[in-house]
């Protein structure tokens, strides 16, 4: 996957965590702010063969 640096708007890193079954990931708060995110919306993961993954609000 190619990526121009003149579409990227933001990079952040975020870890995750695991306790039991449970995994939690923080999502970064201008990460938050640029999708506009609220309680209870959904993100879409989508990963590829080479490993990448593109994530994405779940329109309602």
């Amino acid at each position: 996957m190619k990526i121009e640096l003149d579409d990227i708007k933001c990079i952040k890193d975020t870890a995750l965590t695991i306790r039991g079954s449970r995994r939690r990931i923080t999502v970064p708060s201008e990460i938050v702010e640029i999708l506009k995110l609220k309680n209870g919306d959904k993100l879409r993961w989508i990963v590829f063969n080479n490993g990448t993954i593109h994530i994405q609000k779940v329109k309602k």
